[in-house]
């Protein structure tokens, strides 16, 4: 145990520092994507390393069983997002022991030549989301957390960020007070050098000392109005750990609403125990949007709406007043993600569908140290949208970009039906009567059951990705069983341009 938490924190510092050395790239003045990511052309690829070097910052324990590919990503006009793209051969050589408790110096005797990847031509889109204010309540220490994930999704969009922010809520029970408000300094502070790093926000104190967290959250409506330019057509409210995977999907999927016209979109709860007790309301870390219109009728009667409300949920205050004042309803997005569904989640990460939005990453899974969505993203630099895409090599493997590498030894991977989300996770509450039984058919459903991960399911789960000079390396890590060795593999994501030369084609079925 101690081994793994040492393991997770090495990893977060790595991730860290190469979201922020992304960041710094992003500034580049007038620098567009594939400016400050170029591609790389196959023949200068290291087919076999001679050192892993690398591999020493994660304190693995060795010997390890290690493989390794290089993944060339080709734009291509023609080239589609598909469930799963199934290519005939292994994506792998065969596993060699491997142990770096002397020397990092290694001869590799498996090595294959790197691996073209059609993928569609729009890497890493720049997205024009100016129109888009957004709000977080939060304290000072989770917003300065929230920097790896917010430098992810955030810069270079022109969209605004307004953040209440507070130091804690921990006050004496007779204190006529709800929370200790931040230090001025320490506001300006942090402000400062999130700007620095190309984020466009604004912290702010609570309009009210006597503001309960509920009532915090719904005064972002007020503070976002009351900052919005001419430009401006949507406000949202988030919490600190959602994290938007394509912003310009994100963009197109707003495109569809009328901002001049009444609109509250978001995202019911995946569970419906949850829908059932709260009724069809946006779920906050799903990401909720009300069009200009919406949100200025909101504002009108914002203090009504605070007097009136006595729940404890920011987001329920916001839908009980939209329907108090409005006949205005949820349009429900189902790629927007509360995540209200709890333990293991990799049937939502290994689905093959590209989310709007993640939510409750931080915590959770099987080890309790979450889903490091900030590494995981960072393959999108290389290939855009390729975030949690499926490619299936030969008859066993499925790769899902950026989470895992599952194996499937016992039938492969033709017994699934991969149209269908695995139910990784436990059960949700049942509703009584309900003939939603498993809980979750209005959201992530279809669905089909669990695998057995100790007989029918290897699963490797990315352990670090990181920066290089022009591309992206990830590191999937699968712990021993049966007395057997730890397995690492590595995967390093490179660009390739339409005249560059290739050393191999990929090939659909």
């Amino acid at each position: 145990m101690l081994i793994r938490s040492a393991i997770t924190a090495v990893v977060c510092l790595l991730s860290l520092s190469s979201v922020i050395w992304v960041a710094r790239l992003y500034r580049r003045d007038n620098a567009s994507s594939t400016d400050w990511f170029p591609f790389f052309p196959a023949k200068h690829l290291e087919r076999c390393p001679d050192t892993l070097d690398w591999l020493l910052p994660l304190n693995l324990s060795y010997p390890v069983r290690y493989a390794r590919r290089d993944i060339i990503v080709k734009p291509t006009a023609t080239a589609k997002r598909l469930s799963v793209t199934k290519l005939p051969g292994p994506l792998f050589p065969d596993f060699q022991s491997v142990n770096l408790t002397a020397s990092t110096t290694v001869d590799l005797k498996h090595c294959e030549d790197p691996l073209v990847l059609d993928v569609p031509d729009n890497p890493r889109r720049a997205a024009d989301a100016a129109h888009i204010i957004f709000g977080i309540s939060t304290t000072l220490e989770r917003l300065d957390g929230s920097i790896p994930s917010l430098l992810r999704w955030l810069p270079n969009t022109g969209a605004q960020l307004f953040v209440i922010a507070i130091k804690d809520d921990d006050v004496p029970e007779e204190s006529k007070d709800r929370f200790h408000p931040a230090d001025g300094k320490d506001m300006s502070e942090l402000q400062s050098r999130m700007r620095e790093l190309g984020l466009n926000v604004t912290i702010v104190h609570p309009l009210s000392k006597q503001d309960s967290f509920s009532q915090r959250y719904f005064s972002l409506v007020r503070v976002m109005y009351d900052n919005q330019q001419a430009h401006t057509q949507w406000i949202s409210l988030i919490d600190d750990d959602t994290f938007f995977l394509s912003m310009p999907a994100l963009v197109e999927m707003l495109a569809d609403f009328e901002p001049h016209e009444q609109h509250y979109v978001g995202a019911l709860s995946e569970d419906w125990w949850s829908v059932a007790r709260y009724g069809m309301m946006g779920f906050g870390g799903a990401g909720i949007f009300l069009s200009r219109a919406l949100a200025g009728i909101v504002n009108s009667k914002y203090d009504d709406c605070q007097d009136r409300s006595h729940t404890s949920a920011g987001d329920i205050r916001l839908h009980e007043c939209i329907s108090w004042h409005t006949r205005t309803k949820l349009s429900n997005i189902l790629d927007l993600h509360q995540i209200d569904l709890h333990n293991d989640l990799s049937g939502i990460y290994e689905s093959g569908r590209l989310p709007l939005s993640l939510h409750h990453w931080k915590a959770g899974g099987p080890d309790g140290n979450g889903y490091p969505l900030h590494m995981m993203h960072l393959v999108a630099d290389i290939c855009g949208d390729c975030i949690l895409q499926r490619w299936q090599f030969g008859k066993d493997m499925l790769l899902t970009n950026g989470f895992s590498v599952a194996v499937y030894p016992m039938g492969g991977v033709k017994t699934l039906d991969l149209d269908k989300m695995e139910e990784t996770w436990d059960h949700p509450s049942v509703v009584d009567g309900s003939v939603n039984v498993n809980g979750v058919d209005h959201s992530v459903g279809p669905t089909r059951p669990k695998v057995d991960l100790a007989r029918d399911k290897l699963q490797y789960r990315l352990l670090s990705s990181t920066v290089l000079d022009r591309a992206v390396r990830q590191i999937y890590f699968r712990a021993a069983t049966d007395e057997k060795h730890d397995e690492v593999l590595e995967l390093v994501w490179k660009n390739l341009p339409p005249h560059a030369e290739m050393t191999q084609n990929q090939s659909s079925v």
